[in-house]
């Protein structure tokens, strides 16, 4: 139960800060040893994450449905790249998703992201304006962050701020966008959940133990999100570059040696 608690925190504060959730579970996963064999946990923790968000934009969300509907086919187009993607690696490729050293690499990555984006000067444009064909760019930043270790929230951002988009607007988009995708990430692994059950496969967690995880993932990332917003406003989102570069290139040293040994 202890390692579930970890995880959940672990992804409370990291899918809203630009480190990639997807990665530092994979990689602390790996180090626990059978938790990086379970992607339900991963997505069940994504949902408690979906919960944050709703809490922290509900004014927002509500402003989709009844004032501000333009907003939602950019939303819309925005989350095809990620489902064509995402779909495309569940059926092919999943194996490789599980894969430490690929999602070490991908931090690395991350880091240089993140250092790109503490270059770019202030933009003024708000995501309300945004044309289609930009959302559709920025739901490709989206489908990247799909490998583990690539930080979705810090992947749009960067594709919101190099399409012309203010700090915060690129924010609120990037996690705006957020919700179509973990949602269907989560009806998907639910589904699963129910056949295997209907089927007689026992599950790797309880029902109480995944409950517990989602909760402490929600509660800790209402203030993670909320810490984002204000670093964004401050344009310090850059310095998280500072955390994913060192960790990665640890973690790859390590992983590395036990592939090329084993």
């Amino acid at each position: 139960m202890i390692e579930i608690f970890i995880l959940a925190v672990v992804q409370g504060i990291a899918e809203f800060l630009p480190i990639s959730s997807s990665g530092h579970l994979v990689v602390l996963g790996a180090l626990m040893g059978e938790l990086s064999e379970s992607p339900t946990l991963e997505v069940i923790l994504h949902a408690g994450t979906l919960g944050s968000i709703l809490v922290v934009y509900w004014r927002r969300i509500l402003d989709l449905l009844t004032r501000d509907r333009r907003v939602i086919p950019l939303l819309v187009v925005g989350t095809i790249p990620a489902v064509v993607i995402g779909l495309t690696i569940k059926t092919q490729f999943e194996h490789i998703m599980r894969y430490p050293l690929l999602a070490s690499l991908m931090l690395i990555v991350t880091g240089g992201l993140l250092i790109v984006l503490g270059r770019l000067k202030p933009r003024d444009s708000d995501y309300q304006s945004m044309s289609l064909k930009n959302a559709f760019v920025i739901g490709c930043f989206q489908a990247f962050a799909i490998l583990p270790g690539i930080s979705r929230s810090g992947s749009t951002i960067l594709g919101g701020r190099l399409l012309g988009l203010k700090n915060e607007d690129s924010v609120t988009f990037s996690f705006l966008l957020a919700i179509p995708a973990i949602l269907g990430a989560t009806v998907l692994t639910l589904k699963d959940v129910v056949e295997q059950r209907s089927e007689g496969i026992p599950m790797d967690f309880t029902v109480a133990e995944l409950g517990i995880g989602a909760f402490v993932s929600f509660f800790v990332g209402i203030f993670a999100l909320k810490w984002l917003i204000g670093w964004s406003r401050q344009d310090r989102l850059h310095w998280f570059a500072w955390w994913c570069i060192p960790v990665g290139i640890a973690a790859s040293v390590y992983f590395g040696r036990l592939a090329l040994f084993s």
